[in-house]
């Protein structure tokens, strides 16, 4: 569980972006977007498919620009 320990005479709204940021650096924000609704098997097959292949292409492009200059 993640927790902010309040500083004193510190305002409210700096405490909560410290744990805003904390969630953020602990991933849960992301995991709590990626679980708000129920994804299928294939689609997340699917999504992870597409993942590959733009990273795949990225490499394909990134070899062919090294190998210009």
């Amino acid at each position: 569980m993640i927790g902010v320990i309040v500083k004193p005479n510190e305002p409210f709204e700096r405490a909560l972006k410290r744990f805003t940021k904390s969630c953020e650096k602990n991933g849960i924000i992301s995991d709590v977007k990626r679980n708000q609704r129920y994804e299928k098997p294939s689609e997340a097959n699917k999504r992870v498919e597409t993942a590959a292949r733009r990273k795949r292409l990225k490499e394909i492009a990134e070899a062919n620009r090294k190998r210009l200059y």
